[in-house]
């Protein structure tokens, strides 16, 4: 049961703690929420009475349906505050609460802008770019991904201030420019439950909230208010020297070599010359030092730089192209990194890591 991920550890208000059930008809609408995030969805369920809306401890429910084999399960009302849950062979009885005591649950209202987007784009896009986002007290906007929907494209964007990330897709457009924040959170949890066999989510938002649907399931959240930094301008477009490299030799090197780095710092140190990459740490307070030659495409001055290895290691990480392209200006300026296979077209996806000076 997907929604029961919207179930908060530590509730603000016990009734939180349980599942809304709302039977109208053959359908049952099953709600969870945390007050920030609300999952919904529904099911066909047979041999209904009658109509009714109740709340059900979500944990003894869960718990008791991990245990059950996969099988019909019979709920229904014995008094005031208790169900029963019948299977085969058992039965459970549990409280419930009044529903009226669960909050009400606010959506989007008539000025909401309305997107269509391809469910496994907008799974991939979250995925690139979700481990970029910040924790930042001070700068809440940098704590979740900028949707940045435009006439002819959308571009995901998250950014700590020491890389950033940008995934664009022509898949989604809209008649208008918008854009809303989304939390990191809902983002993880929206992209862990939307499955495989999904072709579409629609999106909805206004000024406050944004809905998410998709295959009788609603993802509601409320939006990070603020202004997201402009990240267009800080994407390098003239980066002359450019290196091309396997991503996973690449990825394997920096790992082996940031073991020597210093931990305060885990700065690594990229020494460029003509289709040559040696990549150096070390840390003269434990006498530590490892450096290693690298096959590569480099075309360009020669150059010295440092990275943060965590950081590096990251982005290397959660890209899954064959061969990708690092485009350098100086040893002071930010370094672009794009999949080889899209260089040539609109670059679907980039980062952009920032270099740190050597001590």
């Amino acid at each position: 049961m997907a929604v029961v991920k919207a179930i908060p550890s530590k509730p603000v208000d016990a009734i939180l703690e349980n599942f809304l059930f709302d039977l109208v008809g053959s359908r049952l609408e099953i709600t969870a929420s945390d007050s920030e995030l609300t999952l919904k969805t529904s099911l066909d369920v047979e041999g209904q009475t009658e109509d009714g809306r109740i709340a059900v401890p979500a944990k003894h429910l869960i718990d008791l349906l991990k245990e059950l084999p996969d099988q019909p399960l019979t709920i229904k009302t014995v008094n005031d505050n208790a169900i029963e849950c019948h299977w085969a062979g058992g039965q459970s009885t549990l409280p419930y609460f009044p529903a009226e005591d669960y909050p009400e649950i606010i959506t989007t209202d008539e000025t909401a802008v309305k997107v269509t987007f391809p469910a496994q784009a907008l799974v991939e896009g979250i995925s690139s770019t979700i481990y970029a986002t910040a924790d930042d007290e001070i700068r809440p906007t940098m704590n979740g991904i900028f949707f940045d929907i435009d006439t002819e494209s959308t571009t995901l964007v998250a950014s700590d201030d020491h890389k950033l990330i940008c995934y664009t897709t022509s898949d989604v457009e809209s008649a208008q420019k918008a854009s809303f924040i989304l939390h990191k959170k809902p983002a993880a949890v929206l992209k862990s439950i939307v499955g495989k066999d999904v072709e579409t989510v629609e999106i909805s938002f206004d000024s406050k909230n944004v809905v998410f649907s998709f295959a009788g399931t609603l993802v509601i959240c409320r939006q990070i208010v603020g202004r997201y930094p402009k990240y267009r301008e800080v994407i390098p477009q003239n980066n002359a020297n450019t290196l091309k490299i396997d991503r996973v030799m690449f990825l394997n090197t920096v790992r082996r070599i940031a073991v020597c780095s210093n931990k305060a710092s885990n700065q690594i140190k990229f020494d460029l010359r003509e289709n040559s990459l040696e990549i150096s740490a070390q840390d003269l307070g434990f006498s530590l030092a490892a450096y290693e030659k690298v096959a590569c495409q480099y075309d360009g001055d020669e150059l010295t730089i440092g990275f943060k290895s965590t950081f590096l290691i990251e982005i290397l990480n959660n890209m899954t192209c064959g061969e990708l392209v690092m485009k350098f200006a100086d040893s002071k300026r930010a370094a672009l990194i794009v999949p080889a296979e899209d260089e040539a077209e609109s670059e679907k996806l980039c980062g952009i890591i920032m270099p740190i000076m050597f001590s």
